[in-house]
């Protein structure tokens, strides 16, 4: 963006587009650690119950680190 428009964003928004940035990127990582949370909760409670093997378990929370891990590298400079 050149100068006019930050100009333009931060007085029709009333906050600079790196603080909106950094907002959007923080509720997307809330939203991630939620979900992630619920998943790996919910695999534990299928695995405690035997309804998953542990195999399975591992499998949910090596996908939720991998993604964390992903969305960490494409999202933080």
């Amino acid at each position: 963006m050149n100068a006019a428009q930050i100009t333009a964003f931060q007085a029709n928004g009333g906050i600079t587009p790196l603080m909106t940035a950094s907002v959007l990127t923080s509720c997307v990582f809330a939203a991630l650690l939620l979900w992630g949370v619920w998943a790996i909760r919910t695999a534990y409670s299928g695995w405690a119950e035997q309804r998953l093997n542990q195999r399975q378990f591992l499998g949910v929370v090596i996908r939720f680190t991998a993604m964390y891990l992903a969305l960490t590298f494409v999202l933080l400079p």
